[in-house]
C-alpha cells in the first residue's frame, strides 16, 4: 500500500473490526447497527478476497484457497440465518452471533497466516494496487454472492 502499510496487517484489522462489531452487538442487542454494518463489511471483505486476492493465488495455493472458499461459504450461510434471525425479531439472534463468531476465529486463524503474508510477497504490483483501492474505498456489487455459498 502506498502508506508503507502491509496488505496482511490492513486484511487482518478488517477482521477484528468485524468481531468488533459483532461484539458490539452481543453487549448490547438493542441496537442492531453494529451487528449489520459488520455483516455488510463482512460480505464486502470476502467479496475483496474472492476478486482480488484469491484469484492469483490459486495456481501456487489451491488447497489453502479451496478452503478459504469452502468455509467463505459456511460464513456466508450463517450471515444469511443471522439477517434472517435478526429480520423476524426471532430470540435466537445472540446465539447465532456467537456461532459466526466461532466460524470467523477457526477461519482467520488459518486466514492470517497462510495466506494474507502472500498478499505483500507474491501478488503483482498492480493486484497490490487494485486491492489497496478497494480496501481503502471499494464497495461491492449489489446482490453479489460467494462462490460457494
Amino acid at each position: 500500500m502506498t502508506d508503507g502499510t502491509r496488505l496482511a496487517d490492513a486484511l487482518t484489522r478488517e477482521h477484528h473490526a468485524i468481531d468488533a462489531g459483532i461484539e458490539a452487538y452481543l453487549a448490547d442487542d438493542t441496537d442492531p447497527q453494529p451487528l449489520r454494518e459488520a455483516m455488510h463489511a463482512l460480505r464486502r471483505h470476502i467479496y475483496l478476497e474472492e476478486t482480488f486476492l484469491f484469484p492469483p493465488l490459486r495456481a501456487t495455493m489451491m488447497m489453502p484457497i479451496f478452503v478459504m472458499l469452502r468455509e467463505h461459504g459456511e460464513l456466508w450461510h450463517e450471515m444469511d440465518a443471522v439477517d434472517a434471525a435478526l429480520e423476524t425479531g426471532r430470540a435466537d439472534v445472540p446465539e447465532r452471533c456467537r456461532d459466526l463468531l466461532s466460524l470467523l476465529d477457526l477461519h482467520n486463524q488459518k486466514e492470517e497466516p497462510v495466506v494474507y503474508p502472500h498478499a505483500d510477497a507474491d501478488l503483482a504490483p498492480e493486484v497490490r494496487g487494485q486491492l489497496a483501492r478497494f480496501l481503502a474505498e471499494g464497495t461491492f456489487p449489489d446482490g453479489w454472492v460467494c462462490e460457494k455459498a
